[in-house]
Order: C-alpha cells, then structure tokens, then sequence
C-alpha cells in the first residue's frame, strides 16, 4: 500500500517525498541512508513508465549506442543523437532527474569543448549530464559546475575507453584502488554531484563510497554503493544475455515475442482486426 512517504506502492523511502526529483535531493539521500534508484531511458514511451514506477534518475545514456542503434560500443554515438534522445525521455518526465551523457569525442578537448556540448543537453532537457574520467577531467567539472551545469562523475569501467582498457574488464584492484580513489576525490572537490562506479570490486566501491560527502550510484560495484543503476534492457529482461551484474526482474523481451506472434496468427487466421475495430460509414 502507498504511503505518503512512498507514493508507488512500496514501503521504502522515496527520495525528494514524491515530488520531482533536484539535486539537492542525492546529497539528501545519501546523508539519511536513503538508496537512489536510476535506470537508463532512451525514449518517451520507456521513460514516462520508469518514472511512475518511482525511478529516482533516469540515464539518458550513451549506452544507446549498443542498445538501441545496433553499434557494438558507445563510441559511434553522435551528440545530435543525444539530443534527441534527451529531449524524448524529459519530456515524458514528471519526477525523476534527467541525467544525458556527454558521448565519447563532445568533450575530451577540455572545459570550452565540454561546456559547449553540455548546453546543448541542458537546452535538450537534461537536469545533469554525465562524463567519463578521473583526475584530467576535473577542470571540466568545474567549469561546467561555475556555468550552472551539474555533472555526474564515472569511474571504474568506462565505456568510452574500452579500446585503452583492452575490453570489457573489472577496474580498480590492487594499487589501482588509490589512483580510483585519488580520482574519485578530485571529482567531488571539483563539484560534482554524483559517481557511477562501474566494474569495480566490493571493496574498493565501499571505500570510495565512505571517503566521499557525494552519493555514489553502482553498476557491477557490490551493495555499499549509495544507489544502482542498471540498463533498463537488462533489468526488464528484454534479451537473453544480460551482464553479470545485472539481474532480469522481468523477461518483457518474451512478452513482447509472444504478443507479436500472437499478433501474426490473428492477421493470419483474420481474427483480427474484429469488428470492434472498424469504423462504420
């Protein structure tokens, strides 16, 4: 049963109390213990669903690139893509915070460069917007940070340095562990408002989980992580593959299977469309 203190049927706290989602609120979490909740979303229709269901954040991500436009990493993703795709998912919006990935090649050059393609986002719709890096792109999220522009940090596993990283591969053990936490500091003191650590050990997450004022948000980086984030393809069970780190609650890509087939056989069969579906003259 709803509460007032959680609107969407579940005992648990919700954060911001059921209204829309700000930033102040993930500082807010993570001070009363308070779970975050992020999922991606990449259209109007996905994101108007995640959000009633009480999603806390929603990633516009350049995941997009592998789930949706059939490229096998991230880094064919064009901006003007992610602008688009941000502009769908915050107008169907009402609570969560929209959060739009800065893609791979939009900011690397420096502060002027990311600036630049973060207004873009911003103008799209997005709330925050997210990059990838450590300790070089601090100068980054400060200028954007001075500019009015919250940003979201991403450490550990990077999607858009996989060629450098030689594949997909757990970050952050042995004497890496310091430079991940060295970078995961310099992030939060340049002002950014939130970490995603992904693909990194139990151990290493916790640390930098307990060292830091600002939430984290974990994705292949164990429990003691501030929040989770999961593709929502793989959280809803949309494929048969889905990572290590994910867990299918759903297995909607079947649903979907069964109902096109069953679609098929009524054209067939023309049992479909049935009278009720007309319209008279």
């Amino acid at each position: 049963m709803a509460t007032p203190e959680s609107p969407y049927g579940t005992s648990a706290t919700v954060v911001g109390g059921g209204k829309p989602v700000r930033v102040h609120h993930l500082a807010a979490a993570k001070k009363d213990g308070t779970k975050l909740v992020m999922l991606t979303a990449y259209d109007a229709v996905t994101a108007q669903i995640l959000d009633a269901a009480g999603t806390d954040l929603l990633l516009v991500g350049d995941s997009i690139g592998n789930v949706m436009l059939g490229h096998d990493s991230t880094l064919p993703v064009e901006l003007d893509e992610m602008v688009v795709a941000t502009r769908s998912v915050a107008r169907a919006t009402k609570r969560a915070l929209v959060v739009a990935d800065l893609p791979f090649g939009t900011y690397e050059a420096g502060p002027e460069q990311a600036l630049a393609s973060a207004v873009r986002l911003m103008k799209a719709g997005a709330n925050a917007v997210k990059l990838e890096g450590g300790r070089p792109r601090a100068a980054s999220v400060r200028a954007l940070t001075q500019a009015g522009i919250p940003v979201v940090g991403h450490l550990g596993f990077t999607p858009q340095s996989v060629n450098m990283l030689g594949g997909f591969r757990v970050q952050g053990r042995g004497e890496a562990a310091d430079a991940l936490l060295a970078d995961a500091q310099a992030l939060a003191e340049a002002g950014a408002i939130a970490l995603v650590l992904e693909m990194v050990p139990e151990p290493v997450a916790a640390r930098v989980t307990e060292s830091l004022a600002i939430p984290t948000i974990g994705i292949g980086a164990g429990a003691r992580c501030d929040g989770q984030v999961l593709v929502w393809t793989d959280m809803a069970g949309m494929t048969d593959w889905s990572p290590r780190f994910a867990h299918q609650f759903g297995q909607i890509g079947e649903v979907l299977r069964q109902a096109a087939a069953d679609y098929g056989t009524a054209v067939r069969e023309e049992s479909f469309p049935a009278e009720k579906h007309w319209f008279s003259s």
